[in-house]
């Protein structure tokens, strides 16, 4: 009787183990379809996402595209496919179902690899086909919006004060504050010299009609919409006021070269933010004194502004220029780098440091070459009076 008890034990013991055991690799075999359903999912999630994404954001480039009459939307995503103005035809066609979009007109479009895909539905549900554009203003990245209303006025054949007067006016400020969630009571502050400063985005503007000053603002901020709502949710998690960051982004935009990395140029300036260091950014000082020519000098740097970050902590009171994309994201999304300086040299390179002796070294090294770049742009300036 022992012996069977012992062996009914051990079977039973054996029958747990085993049970055991098949739980377990269920259990596994479970968690192994729930990570690679979980990737699956991820994946596809910023695949489409980056399929429906502009192919070329910061693109000025304008491509005239012919819809025939009779068009399909797989004809239509594939024309836009090969034309350069989406990443994917297929994904086109899709977007357009899911979104239950019809009525496209046929006919010849001006399309930029730089629209989104809402963007260009609209347009060819509109049925605005290409025109001669009989006012075109062109803004680059990192003017003043001083520079841009010159262009607005030259373009519309108006007066520069005029346009700036509109630029500044406060109910057209509050209007506007109504119109756009990313314009703030901020900048109605008394010490900001214009209110819209940083948020007109740098693009080419086109228009087929005679356009106001009212209109041209508009599609500015359009512009700057549809940039900005991309990022929205990054945005709207950080500490930052969209205003800080606008600012921050202008300065980044203004201190880094076309090859330079913007995004660690950002971290250097959350840093020294972090450690309560004053920011020293020369494109503050120059905004501060109002003119953008000349080298700065040392009643430049102790000029009292609130604009001038060698005299006051923390950001200027605001924007001092226009920012494009790229400065925008790194203002948003900085590198990861302990570096508290950088220093720029002529040739467009950046150089970073994480000690101010370090920093000063490099300085001592390259300050020649910003000598004979003054005395170059001296010399091209003189010969250009003569």
């Amino acid at each position: 009787m022992s012996d069977f008890k012992d062996l009914y034990k051990e079977k039973l013991m054996k029958r747990q183990s085993e049970n055991h055991t098949v739980r377990k690799i269920v259990f596994i075999i479970l968690l192994l379809l729930t990570i690679t359903v979980a990737a699956v999912i991820t994946g596809g999630y910023f695949y489409i996402k980056n399929i429906l994404e502009p192919v070329d954001p910061n693109s000025s480039t304008k491509t005239a595209v012919t819809i025939p009459i009779g068009s399909s939307t797989s004809s239509i995503g594939e024309t836009l496919e090969q034309e350069g103005i989406i990443k994917d035809g297929t994904a086109f066609r899709y977007y357009v179902k899911y979104k239950n979009e019809s009525g496209f007109q046929a006919g010849d479009y001006e399309l930029s690899p730089s629209m989104t895909m809402d963007e260009i539905i609209a347009i060819m549900k509109s049925g605005k086909v290409m025109k001669e554009a009989v006012a075109t203003i062109p803004v680059p990245e990192g003017i003043w919006i001083e520079d841009i209303a010159a262009r607005i006025a030259k373009e519309l054949d108006l007066k520069k004060e005029d346009v700036m007067k509109q630029l500044d006016d406060d109910k057209y400020m509050e209007a506007l504050i109504n119109e756009y969630w990313f314009l703030t009571d901020d900048i109605l502050n008394d010490d900001i010299r214009h209110p819209l400063e940083g948020y007109l985005f740098p693009a080419t503007y086109d228009f087929v009609e005679e356009p106001s000053v009212e209109a041209v603002v508009k599609e500015m901020l359009d512009k700057t919409d549809s940039v900005l709502n991309k990022y929205r949710s990054e945005i709207e998690d950080r500490d930052d006021s969209i205003h800080e960051l606008m600012t921050l982004a202008s300065i980044i935009e203004e201190e880094a070269s076309a090859n330079a990395d913007r995004t660690k140029i950002s971290k250097v300036f959350y840093n020294r933010l972090d450690k309560d260091m004053i920011l020293q950014t020369d494109p503050t000082v120059v905004y501060a004194r109002g003119e953008q020519s000349g080298e700065i000098t040392q009643d430049d740097l102790d000029l009292k502004s609130p604009y001038n970050t060698y005299k006051q902590k923390g950001l200027p009171v605001g924007p001092i220029a226009n920012p494009g994309e790229s400065s925008i994201v790194a203002a948003i999304e900085p590198a990861d780098t302990d570096a508290l300086y950088f220093y720029a040299r002529p040739s467009g390179e950046t150089l970073f440091s994480e000690t101010n002796k370090e920093h000063n070294k490099k300085v001592a090294k390259y300050k020649e070459e910003w000598d004979e770049y003054y005395k170059k742009k001296e010399k091209e300036e003189e010969a250009k009076e003569e």
